[in-house]
């Protein structure tokens, strides 16, 4: 049974995972290449590590939580050789379709178990231990990682068999929810350049078929000009390139995310990449053009 848990990568998701990991009683050891990020976690009962190595040295289930593909398959190659026979890679970064292939090659040169298990939420629900884990890979491996899911999530969707699966369903989700910000992005610019208040177009969809949650909640973020990261604009950059490569090698047309990640990244070149992905709002300019 799954009793000690390796997390590496303690940022805006990593950290409420190794709380939700600790809550759930599991014995979390953390590290992070920023380690004023992964000390805090101290005081809610997670050992601290200086080292990938010796963070994984102990544990049954290591959890990568890092940016992209290329940190976690730097930290992994590090920390590889310390994990002990049996240990589980449990692989939660979003990394693409591509990336996912490496890792799960590391993983198999090393003969360690990897599962791809990507996570559906942001930075709250990673707190509340309410995320959606998106998992492909060996279904006889679920029993070892059950402890662990059930800690970060509240629900664990088996996408299929192979590493990469996961991926596969996480990127077709991340296409929707970009696509959404940016929609209401572009909706409440409009709105407010041709004139109006902005609030009209939330208040106009709400309680109707055309209303969302996120959107008001992302929406309310953008009229106040408030954006504290929940998922920050620089990841969905990164997410949206990653659509688009994966959209382009299945033969379909990605012009549409192609135009989105353009959005974002120009709200993140504005020097906004720390702030919320809703500051993607600030790519359509400040000024009422009434």
């Amino acid at each position: 049974m799954t009793k000690a848990v390796a997390l590496l990568g303690t940022g805006l998701m990593g950290a409420g995972m190794a709380r939700s990991l600790l809550r759930a009683g599991l014995a979390v050891t953390v590290w992070n290449r920023s380690a004023e990020k992964a000390r805090p976690l101290a005081a809610d009962g997670a050992t601290v590590a200086e080292d990938p190595g010796s963070a994984v040295s102990g544990a049954d289930v290591v959890v990568t939580m890092l940016f992209d593909a290329e940190s976690v398959g730097a930290v992994m190659a590090e920390a590889v050789g310390s994990l002990k026979p049996g240990a589980v890679w449990l692989q939660c970064a979003t990394v693409g379709l591509d990336g996912v292939d490496a890792l799960a090659a590391l993983a198999a040169k090393h003969n360690v178990p990897f599962v791809d298990a990507p996570v559906l939420g942001s930075r709250q629900p990673a707190e509340d231990g309410k995320l959606i884990v998106l998992a492909g890979g060996d279904p006889s491996l679920r029993g070892s990682l059950d402890p662990v899911l059930d800690a970060i999530g509240t629900r664990t969707l088996w996408v299929g068999p192979r590493p990469g699966d996961g991926h596969r369903l996480k990127l077709a989700a991340n296409s929707w929810v970009l696509a959404l910000t940016a929609g209401t992005a572009q909706a409440l610019a409009l709105t407010r350049n041709l004139g109006l208040d902005p609030q009209l177009f939330l208040d106009l969809i709400s309680g109707g078929g055309l209303d969302n949650g996120y959107a008001q909640l992302k929406g309310k973020a953008m009229i106040a000009g408030e954006f504290p990261a929940a998922f920050s604009l620089d990841g969905a950059v990164k997410d949206a390139g990653l659509i688009a490569a994966a959209l382009r090698d299945a033969g379909a047309d990605d012009r549409l995310m192609t135009a989105i990640h353009e959005q974002y990244r120009a709200a993140a070149a504005a020097g906004h990449g720390d702030s919320d992905m809703s500051a993607v709002f600030l790519a359509h300019g400040r000024e009422n053009t009434q």
